[in-house]
């Protein structure tokens, strides 16, 4: 089956075809390093991770670029904040990124170019598009003139360029644009601002003309995919159709677009004035790394997603019973002994070949979904179907060989599946060493532990009505109470 995919430009699901056979020529938008790495760019860059880990698994060799806009307005007014170095503030930010990154477990790119490093480029393409009457000179910079290629206008969101002229009021604002459509190649200096020198004086690349720079220097006139969050299709990505095929004459230069979703919190748009701003580093304070991977490739790359405690806590249940079965498994597993397992049967009398029938096919199905746009969240059912089919085999008497047998099967599968393509099992090593105490439950700890002391309180008063409302606290906080000789013992569900 070949891998199919959505593409944002044909507004439909299309066979993935590559521009040189075997190998994969990607391009994404990375961040602006005014700040730390929010939960939104959690998602943007966990959905290219599954796309960079999947093609890989499928046999590409793939080229993964990932830009830093390291000069940007945002920059310029946070470095004027804080009283800072924009140059420091970026290199922090990017140390920040990468940290970020690494603890959700997303693998490095090939290339991270900069903005600064290209500005030379930069200006080498202006000056093409100024030749080409594709763009203008003004006193506040350069312009691209969107009326000089109409036909390109709305490939990505489906706008319309007649819809957009009729609802025109005339009004550029105050720049030196002939037409409001028309957006920024190079922005002429300010007092107080960095600057590079070009043809039409001191000034700095625009934000669009960066991504343009940068993808044409790796792959030349066109490559396989471009990707970036929702939000870039306009002006963003747009603008790069309209800079890249002009200066190359080639269209098109980007074969599939994509555009994964965004995050809500609590059913709201994430954002600084609502209060519900997440940073990254914010919510890991909190938040197992895994789990929060978990939570966020649990749906479909490209659908909304809005992110909780209930999704979260749903999210570490599901992930700690992937990990206990990884773990338990790796503890039976001893590298130097054969193995030899039944043949996978639904039909046969034994438990164990029935169960190994079921797994290869829940193999197939995790792979057809992965194959089918990247549906993350349909692999995750079948890995999380995987972990049940698994846990049934605990009650059968299995001899040691086959015991073993099963428990060398049962690693590689999840490596395969959980672990090379979904990101989610850490390595043999760090799976078997002593566990660390886990985030959230160092966080409730000393809550839950006064909950229990007022619930021996009300049962030893045979207070049962607060004893019970104790209890559905517990329950909301997603705390499962034993009680033992030794008294109550506590865990999260």
């Amino acid at each position: 089956m070949p891998i199919r995919l959505y593409d944002t430009r044909r507004r439909d699901k299309v066979d993935f075809t590559t521009l040189e056979p075997g190998k994969v020529s990607m391009y994404v938008c990375g961040v602006t390093v005014y700040d730390h790495c929010h939960l939104g760019h959690a998602r943007c860059y966990l959905a290219f991770d599954l796309i960079h880990r999947w093609l890989e698994a499928s046999g590409f060799d793939v080229m993964y670029v990932q830009n830093f806009t390291d000069i940007d307005d945002k920059i310029i007014a946070r470095a004027l904040e804080t009283n800072g170095d924009w140059r420091r503030l970026v290199e922090e930010n990017i140390e920040g990124y990468y940290e970020d990154m690494d603890a959700l477990n997303i693998l490095r790119a090939d290339a991270y170019p900069r903005c600064t490093e290209y500005v030379d480029e930069m200006i080498r393409i202006i000056d093409d598009l100024i030749a080409k009457d594709h763009a203008y000179q003004a006193e506040d910079g350069v312009y691209f003139h969107v009326d000089s290629a109409p036909e390109k206008y709305g490939q990505l969101t489906g706008q319309s360029i007649e819809a957009v002229r009729s609802g025109a009021g005339g009004r550029v604002g105050e720049s030196g644009k002939k037409d409001h459509k028309d957006f920024a190649l190079w922005k002429a200096a300010k007092p107080g601002e960095p600057t590079w020198s070009s043809p039409w004086g001191e000034g700095r690349p625009g934000w669009h003309i960066e991504c343009t720079a940068m993808s044409l220097d790796y792959f030349n006139k066109e490559f396989d995919i471009h990707g970036g969050g929702h939000d870039l299709r306009f002006p963003h990505h747009e603008a790069e159709i309209f800079q890249g095929e002009c200066h190359t004459g080639h269209s098109p230069v980007v074969h599939h677009w994509m555009h994964n979703g965004f995050v809500n919190i609590d059913g709201e748009k994430m954002s600084k004035s609502l209060g519900n701003f997440w940073t990254i580093k914010d919510i890991l304070s909190h938040v197992d790394a895994m789990v929060l991977r978990f939570a966020l490739i649990n749906a479909h790359y490209r659908s909304p997603i809005d992110m909780n405690e209930a999704l979260l806590r749903d999210a570490e249940r599901n992930y700690n019973k992937l990990l206990e079965t990884y773990v338990e498994a790796l503890k039976l597993v001893d590298s130097n002994e054969p193995v030899t397992l039944p043949t996978a049967d639904f039909n046969a009398q034994d438990e164990l070949s029935r169960t190994l029938a079921m797994l290869e096919r829940l193999a197939e199905g995790f792979a057809q979904a992965m194959d089918d746009d990247f549906n993350s969240r349909e692999a995750i059912a079948k890995v999380l179907a995987m972990v049940r089919e698994i846990g049934k085999l605990k009650h059968v008497n299995l001899d040691q060989a086959d015991r073993h047998a099963f428990a060398v099967f049962v690693v590689e599968l999840l490596e395969e599946t959980a672990g090379r393509a979904l990101g989610l099992l850490p390595s043999r090593e760090d799976a078997l060493a002593e566990p660390e105490d886990n985030p959230r439950k160092v966080q409730i700890a000393e809550h839950v532990e006064a909950l229990l002391v007022q619930r021996d309180d009300a049962r030893a008063a045979k207070d049962w009505g607060r004893a019970d409302a104790i209890r559905d606290e517990l329950n909301q906080l997603g705390v499962i109470v034993t009680d033992t000789a030794d008294g109550p013992v506590w865990d999260l569900a």
